[in-house]
């Protein structure tokens, strides 16, 4: 009854939009990160008081704040807890809105399961020329072998199929959409890219980075309405999960001009710091207009990201030796010397941050020795340029990311998702830098965390259990997988916020509750500082607000 009471409150209150007169949320367990000065570190504070006033932050405290604001409006939090709205520093804001409208095949447990879910689905939707869909993962399935255009074929022929693995670096093709694509027997694999083929030579069904793109541009592009509604979508599954802010990694031109409307008409109700894709047509153009931003803080766009690998699972990522359990194989380098350093000079030239995918301990030394190379010839240091995912590195390799003040923006779900093939993929010297978040946190790096969303589930208490107990969801292994590289809460929540804020030039505005910046906040159905670490990823978020405002109350859906 007191949830339901307080829910009611806070929506009947907040419903008429931003308060102009101040709004005191008490008896509640509140906690914000918060810079201290004379030691240069992040630490978390407690308050039972949080006051607001037209979306931004007057002070946090104890019940003396009750007498210094007598003509607030005042909100009993009964006892809820109460933390800063979380900010998921890598995602795929339009991607996770479609991962809902099209077939999601994450979590088949053999070819033949994900075969016959493309026959449902088909039979569902008989409307679409193609039947589009992603999230297999051979390494969950008992042979752990690729699909083939074949097992696809036996249950959809008549139109093609186009199924992306979880990682979005591999995708299964059918023969329709092999043939609709020109891809066969003579086709060659493309820089960057692979087919994989039968001894015949003739394409199995599965494309491998770039490879994908060979007939990816055969499908029909996405409609403006539908990608209004994917972000709608993806907008309100977000909220739900207590995430206000979102770092897009990786968008597309019209994306760009999409983000841009919404934040004209205020229909952003997740804050967005989109990185432009590197390889986009009008990067120039983009790169010419200058930053884009607005005064409500709800859409930045100063960024850019490239693509330097692939990714572990599908063995693109690049290694410096071969793969452990492929000594043919190093993986996929996606973009050649020269491309590398004119993109590079041109975006921090630009004065773009620069955030570059690199997974393979080859795909980070190479960034790292172009942007050493680029530091040098064009500047860009003090841009805050970042390497995404940062999965393996060579141990000689991870101070230098101190040394170029590199951001690591790692996504901590990765390694529990990856820890049934990591080692295996890499052996048991490079597996001492991989997913090593406290090497990192050691020797004084800021971590940006995400979730690669919708590679990984978006909630972000799976990734705070993830990188805290370095366990799955079912608690396993027993006492963590290389648990020497666990983070502790205070970390992960820090890189879930006031990090990940300072990956995008935001700690000034967001990721703590301190006076000044937006009101954005989540209340909780536990406290995650005293409850049992293996329970961190049960924790449900009861409501969502940006700016002071209530945008989602779990009791109301």
């Amino acid at each position: 009854m007191k949830k339901r009471y307080l829910i009611a409150a806070f929506t009947a209150f907040m419903s008429v939009g931003i308060c102009a007169q101040p709004v005191i949320i008490t008896n509640i367990q509140g906690y914000t990160p918060q810079t201290n000065p004379s030691k240069g570190k992040q630490h978390w504070l407690s308050f039972k008081t949080l006051v607001f006033e037209q979306g931004k932050v007057l002070a946090t405290g104890d019940d003396k704040l009750l007498k210094q604001y007598p003509q607030a409006k005042v909100i009993d939090g009964h006892n809820k807890t109460l933390i800063p709205g979380l900010i998921d520093a890598h995602g795929h804001v339009v991607g996770l809105g479609y991962n809902q409208l099209n077939l999601d095949v994450r979590g088949t447990q053999s070819v033949t399961d994900m075969a016959q879910a493309v026959n449902t689905y088909a039979k569902a939707h008989p409307q679409l020329s193609w039947i589009k869909g992603r999230g297999w993962n051979q390494e969950l399935w008992a042979n752990k072998q690729y699909p083939t255009a074949k097992d696809l074929d036996e249950h959809v022929a008549d139109k093609p199929v186009w199924l992306r693995r979880v990682d979005g670096h591999a995708g299964v093709a059918n023969k329709k959409a092999l043939a609709l694509a020109g891809i066969g027997k003579e086709t060659l694999d493309p820089n960057g890219g692979k087919i994989e083929r039968y001894s015949n030579g003739e394409p199995t069904g599965v494309l491998i980075d770039n490879a994908m793109n060979l007939l990816e541009d055969k499908i029909p592009a996405p409609t403006k309405a539908e990608d209004q509604a994917a972000l709608d979508l993806a907008m309100t599954h977000m909220l739900s999960l207590g995430l206000t802010s979102v770092h897009d990694a990786g968008i597309k031109y019209s994306t760009y001009n999409l983000y841009k409307e919404n934040m004209g008409k205020g229909s952003l109700d997740v804050r967005i710091y989109g990185m432009i894709n590197a390889v986009d047509p009008n990067l120039q153009q983009v790169l010419k207009a200058g930053y884009i931003s607005d005064d409500s803080d709800m859409l930045s766009i100063r960024s850019v990201k490239l693509w330097v690998d692939g990714a572990l699972g599908s063995r693109g990522a690049a290694l410096i030796k071969p793969y452990s359990d492929a000594p043919t194989e190093k993986g996929l380098v996606l973009i050649n010397p020269e491309q590398m350093a004119l993109l590079f000079n041109r975006v921090l030239g630009s004065g773009f941050q620069l955030n570059v995918h690199a997974i393979g301990d080859k795909g980070n030394q190479v960034v790292l020795n172009q942007f050493e190379q680029s530091f040098k010839q064009v500047g860009g240091q003090s841009l805050r340029n970042r390497i995404e995912h940062a999965q393996v590195v060579a141990l000689e390799d991870i101070p230098r990311f101190k040394q170029l003040k590199v951001i690591p923006s790692m996504q901590q779900t990765h390694a529990t998702s990856d820890m049934n093939m990591a080692e295996t993929r890499v052996g048991p010297q490079r597996i001492k830098g991989s997913y090593a978040w406290r090497k990192f946190l050691d020797q004084g790096s800021k971590i940006a965390g995400g979730s690669d969303f919708p590679v990984e589930l978006a909630n972000p208490f799976y990734g705070i259990h993830a990188a805290v107990t370095r366990q799955d969801r079912q608690n396993q292994p027993k006492g963590g997988w290389y648990s020497s590289e666990a983070m502790t809460l205070e970390e992960a929540l820090t890189s879930f916020t006031i990090d990940a804020a300072y990956a995008a030039h935001q700690e000034n505005m967001l990721g703590s509750l301190e006076p000044g910046k937006w009101a954005d906040f989540i209340l909780l159905d536990r406290n995650i500082f005293t409850i049992a670490p293996e329970q961190l990823w049960q924790t449900q978020v009861l409501q969502t607000f940006v700016a002071g405002e209530l945008k989602y109350a779990k009791d109301k859906q």
